[in-house]
């Protein structure tokens, strides 16, 4: 396994004194610091701020969860982003994903998905790859989450991307026991 690019920072004794309150909301909103927040901490401003986001995006709005883990884990294959996708999977089958739309995922196609979820993995892969969305799957997702729900899961795709990006630019490695994605 390879080492993380930077010291991973798991306490605010690793941070000035005057960040240890963004440390300290970090780790009570997430029960540790771990993951890309480990990473994030080496800027504790941006840290904090990423935090906030992170918790709308999670546990607020209208978006169910399925929805989220779905995008989620979307982006983490997308990006090859090992560390997302192990901390993505535990969630998907707490929320009922079925292992066959995981395995597709994983290996990059859409066999086997329901159309629900198809609907938001392809929306994913569209706006990853294109940088744009047809009109077709726009208006089904507008009819399906409403307006303010077609952002979130927008805004979703896009923290989880920053997370992809930031996991990948240190070389985080997967969490111990997480599911390896093999790229």
């Amino acid at each position: 396994m390879n080492m993380a690019r930077l010291q991973p920072i798991t306490g605010k004794e690793q941070v000035p004194e005057k960040h240890h309150a963004i440390v300290d909301a970090i780790a009570q909103s997430r029960g540790a610091i771990q993951g890309p927040f480990t990473m994030f901490l080496h800027c504790p401003e941006l840290a904090g701020r990423v935090a906030h986001l992170g918790a709308f995006v999670r546990f607020e709005g209208s978006l169910d969860m399925r929805a989220r883990v779905l995008a989620a884990m979307t982006v983490a294959r997308e990006y090859e982003a090992v560390y997302v996708w192990g901390a993505q999977t535990g969630g998907a089958r707490r929320q009922g994903v079925p292992e066959e739309t995981i395995t597709a995922i994983r290996e990059n196609h859409s066999r086997g998905i329901s159309p629900e979820d198809a609907e938001i993995v392809e929306f994913t892969r569209q706006l990853l790859r294109k940088h744009r969305i047809d009109e077709a799957s726009a208006a089904s997702l507008r009819k399906r989450f409403g307006d303010q729900g077609f952002i979130e899961l927008t805004g979703a795709i896009g923290y989880y991307s920053m997370l992809a990006m930031t996991v990948n630019a240190c070389e985080l490695e997967a969490a111990p026991n997480a599911e390896i994605l093999q790229v």
